[in-house]
């Protein structure tokens, strides 16, 4: 981990973190995932326990990405949705689930927002 302090060239903190490249003059570090609880609370109910393993995995690659716009995003998950500039949607388990996350790139963070069936996103107003 690190901690935050304020760069001169922006008014954004950054975290520092010696292991992280540095890139144009400040510190980059991977995305943070907010709250893995969510994920692991749905995925502990009866009836989706197969999403385990794809939330997981998901987790495990956003944890680790360093995504500084929705493109490194659909680079790495070309079936994402981008519905807003911070709002997110992806396909978990061959698109069985959808997964909502709000995006803040300047603190490299995703919030999470909805884990549910294909159906129960279906009912969600996200515009």
């Amino acid at each position: 981990s690190g901690f935050y302090t304020h760069s001169s060239r922006t008014s954004v903190g950054y975290r520092q973190n010696r292991l992280a490249p540095k890139m144009g003059g400040c510190y980059t570090f991977p995305m943070r995932v907010i709250a893995r609880r969510t994920l692991r609370e749905f995925y502990e109910l009866p009836l989706y326990r197969d999403a385990e393993g794809p939330l997981e995995a998901w987790y495990a690659e956003a944890n680790k990405a360093n995504w500084h716009s929705h493109h490194n995003i659909k680079a790495q998950y070309g079936n994402a949705s981008i519905i807003s500039d911070e709002t997110v949607v992806f396909n978990i388990a061959g698109n069985k689930y959808r997964l909502v996350v709000n995006v803040d790139y300047g603190r490299q963070a995703l919030f999470v927002k909805f884990v549910g069936t294909h159906k129960q996103y279906d009912k969600l107003n996200l515009k």
